[in-house]
């Protein structure tokens, strides 16, 4: 019961923040708001809470499903269109990632004095619960790993947008009023969400897809969508509850962590997501170069950061939410197929 209670209080808090960052005009503010929340409480207060208490793991899932069907419901046939086009962009994005992943290692093996295992497992471009759970088996800080990870996110879905929104001079994604979901929606449309979501997280699961709870309920909602059998509208309400409860959930994972480490961690992860959004602007401008494809477009599409933000942004561009996030979901998928190919090697060499 004392866990069920700090649940709910953790949520109104969560809640309140996500209001106030609204209000501010962040960026995702149902997420960063409820992130900053609880990531204070869990490294601040962290004895207020029941002894043990973790987020429960069940209701992050469930919510991450309903991100994961709203992105799939805005794929179409056009998309496919974009096949040809796609084999550059993917192989360009490939290398970007093999880049990426050197480059961090660099970074946190050589500046942060991190330990190979560590180091390596950290510097991954994707992949956030595959790298913690491999690094995990490898012997790596799970720690610090989980820190860094997490901090790669947060810091690219904070900064991208805000640094678009500078240079165009206009507020973009959800900081610009931007959303994937529908507003009035009404409730009978709602019966679909949860079979949907269920057949979509079991599917993945089934399938062993990469981030499943986000990739199989999106696959369903896609196939639906396409297929023309059913076009599934998420309510706006809906959306931002599940950033609050996603958004809880990520900052709790800083219980137990000092200060001083949580500092560490983040001057590393300035160098690294730097480093990281800079090539990603270089991979950027040669396909505009190359494809004709827009800048902008190009580099949220190789930002390695939050899906659904980086959706959002694109969605204030003008540009197909669904392509930027098929981007995303091949940078993870071969991020974790490399890291499952190489898992032998690497334990035996780090």
């Amino acid at each position: 019961m004392p866990h069920a209670i700090a649940t709910l209080a953790l949520l109104a808090l969560s809640s309140v923040a996500g209001g106030l960052a609204h209000l501010a005009g962040l960026p995702l503010p149902f997420l960063i708001g409820p992130l900053i929340a609880s990531g204070a409480v869990a490294t601040s207060f962290p004895a207020r809470l029941p002894q043990g208490y973790a987020f429960p793991q069940w209701l992050r899932v469930s919510f991450i499903a309903v991100i994961g069907l709203m992105i799939g419901a805005q794929v179409d046939s056009q998309l496919f269109t974009a096949a040809p086009r796609l084999a550059l962009s993917f192989t360009a994005l490939a290398l970007f990632a093999v880049v990426a992943h050197g480059f961090n290692y660099t970074v946190f093996r050589r500046l942060g004095g991190y330990d190979r295992a560590t180091a390596f497992y950290s510097a991954t471009p994707g992949g956030l619960f595959e790298s913690i759970a491999m690094g995990e088996e490898a012997g790596a800080d799970l720690a610090r790993l989980t820190l860094q990870q997490f901090l790669r996110i947060i810091l690219v879905v904070t900064a991208l947008p805000i640094g678009l929104s500078l240079w165009l001079g206009e507020p973009v994604g959800s900081a610009g009023g931007m959303t994937l979901a529908q507003e009035g929606v009404p409730w009978s449309r709602l019966a679909w969400v949860v079979p949907a979501g269920l057949a979509g997280y079991f599917g993945g699961r089934f399938l062993h897809l990469p981030a499943r709870q986000l990739t199989g309920p999106m696959a369903v909602a896609a196939a639906l969508s396409v297929s023309g059998l059913y076009h599934l509208d998420i309510p706006q309400w809906l959306v931002n509850v599940a950033q609050i409860v996603v958004g809880t959930a990520l900052g709790m994972r800083f219980t137990g962590l000092s200060r001083s480490l949580i500092l560490r961690g983040a001057r590393l992860s300035v160098i690294s997501v730097g480093g990281m959004l800079i090539l990603a602007a270089l991979f950027a401008e040669l396909l505009h170069v190359v494809m004709g494809e827009p800048f902008d477009v190009m580099l949220i599409s190789f930002a390695p950061g939050g899906v659904t933000e980086m959706a959002l942004v694109a969605l204030s561009l003008q540009a197909n939410p669904a392509l930027v996030t098929l981007h995303h979901i091949w940078r993870i998928l071969f991020t974790v197929l490399g890291l499952g190919l190489s898992d032998r090697w690497l334990r035996r060499h780090l």
